[in-house]
């Protein structure tokens, strides 16, 4: 590979600094994917502009890319057919009821509720990010609507509830990732190992713990707590200059007319959507636990296999099966026939186009970086400067600034424990705190990057403004992102 150097910072630094300044986010990483490919054609702009065609058709000849892709538009189907068919009417009705003694106070208690109920929901997916964001995005946009809390809260509270629930909870495709590394670094139990790193990794259950704060003392502060008396006093849940990432086609679908509002016509296909990923997850797997455990039990197999099987094949045929399990659901009540349920399909999806492209330039540049070695070059000029004290520290900070640059955790979490491990290691350091620096450091980057895949995500579940949510999470995830740091320094050094 090419050694870029410094240069191999520019495509992505550029896309995030322009996206965060314009606003125009499409724009801003296309403009970043073409440097990164001129650049590596030695500034032939004309051949570095053949290239990037070529390099956004190549995306698609990675699987994972392609599936994710086609699962972030075909969500738009599952959605406009919850609406439709009334269960989301339904379901607003329900817990209308349940709060009605917090209504009656005045206090704002509902407020409280809900969004507690919203990270809750988020913490108790942590089978799959994808599918935790958009479920609590789902199911809690019309209730914060109502509630007049602003979007970019329910995409602040899925966000920070769904990637740092997955990694301290390590039962899924993140543990078996993680456990992956560690065992390409010699470890011989790295569950064990991987265990024994969790109680060091500061960020993600710092995220978790700051989000109660926020929610239960109502002291918001920074874009948020703008957002949060804008949509109390004028009742703009967006800014006005917002542009949410889910199409006015698909928020704007009400249920059908003379229907029955029914909660389960909402709480049925996202229920199967959750549960089909571990159920998929295993059936992906279990090839390699039986190859890899074929002396182990059932139980043993089946948790093994739900750690090696594919998340992005899962997420996709989980809200294919919700999809059509809905509609089954809705024939049988005689909500739809096939003719309409076609229709919502191709709406749904059209909706979600520019989701869909936006995935497409957040693949394509992390295809840039890594074809230039981003990742790999920060990681190798931080190392000379490194001292065993201040081992944990920098590596938070480093892993950090790679997801930050890549928009991947686990891209981040694969260079960085490559060359963290021997290094602490070699210095002496401490090897369990050290992991987890490493892999504390790539969820905080990739919660703080405007082009990380769940932060995406997360505005398209919420329907908010993509940059007003990285513009509103950012001083949150900087708090408990710096204390983290503190923490590692100060074990670092005592």
């Amino acid at each position: 590979m090419h050694d870029y150097g410094i240069l191999s910072l520019i495509p992505p630094v550029i896309a995030i600094v322009l996206a965060i300044r314009t606003r125009q986010v499409f724009v801003s990483l296309l403009f970043g994917i073409w440097l990164g490919w001129v650049i590596i054609d030695d500034f032939h702009i004309l051949q570095g502009s053949f290239v990037t065609i070529e390099a956004l058709v190549g995306v698609f000849k990675e699987p994972d890319h392609t599936r994710t892709i086609m699962f972030s538009a075909l969500v738009g189907a599952l959605i406009v057919f919850i609406q439709r068919s009334g269960g989301v009417e339904g379901f607003i009705i329900r817990i209308s009821r349940l709060l009605e003694k917090y209504e009656a106070r005045k206090t704002g208690s509902n407020r409280i509720v809900i969004q507690f109920l919203a990270w809750l929901t988020g913490m108790l997916i942590f089978v799959e990010s994808s599918i935790s964001v958009l479920t609590v995005g789902t199911l809690y946009r019309p209730l914060f609507d109502k509630l007049r809390i602003p979007r970019d809260k329910l995409a602040y509270i899925a966000d920070s509830s769904s990637a740092p629930s997955s990694i301290i909870i390590p039962f899924n495709g993140w543990g078996a990732f993680i456990m992956t590394l560690l065992v390409a670094q010699g470890f011989d139990d790295p569950f064990a190992t991987m265990i024994k790193a969790l109680g060091y990794n500061f960020y993600p259950m710092l995220a978790l713990l700051l989000v109660l704060i926020i929610i239960f003392s109502k002291k918001d502060f920074g874009p948020m707590a703008r957002s949060e008396r804008r949509a109390r006093e004028e009742g703009k849940l967006l800014a006005d200059n917002a542009k949410p990432m889910i199409s006015d086609a698909i928020t704007s679908v009400t249920s059908k007319n003379g229907v029955k509002p029914k909660a389960y016509n909402m709480v049925l296909p996202i229920l199967t959507m959750v549960l089909m990923m571990p159920v998929l997850l295993a059936y992906t797997g279990w090839p390699s636990a039986m190859e890899k455990m074929p002396e182990a039990g059932v139980v043993q197999k089946v948790l093994f296999a739900i750690g090696q099987g594919s998340g992005s094949t899962a997420v996709l045929l989980a809200v294919i099966t919700s999809i059509l399990l809905s509609m089954v659901l809705y024939r049988v009540q005689n909500i739809m026939r096939m003719k309409e349920m076609v229709e919502l399909t191709l709406k749904g999806i059209s909706g979600m186009i520019p989701l869909a492209l936006l995935m497409l330039f957040a693949f394509a540049i992390g295809d840039v970086c890594k074809e230039m070695g981003t990742g790999q070059y920060v990681a190798d000029v931080s190392k000379n400067w490194l001292s065993p004290k201040f081992v944990p520290f920098i590596v938070f900070l480093v892993s950090c600034f790679i997801a930050f640059s890549t928009g991947t955790s686990w891209g981040t979490f694969a260079i960085m424990l490559t060359i963290a491990i021997p290094m602490a290691r070699g210095l002496d350091a401490n090897i369990y705190i050290t992991i987890a620096a490493a892999l504390g450091g790539g969820v905080f980057g990739d919660h703080c990057s405007p082009i990380s895949d769940t932060t995406i995500l997360s505005s398209m579940a919420s329907a908010s403004d993509h940059i007003d949510h990285v513009k509103t999470q950012l001083p949150y995830a900087l708090v408990a992102g710096g204390i983290a740091a503190l923490l590692y320094l100060i074990m670092g050094v005592f």
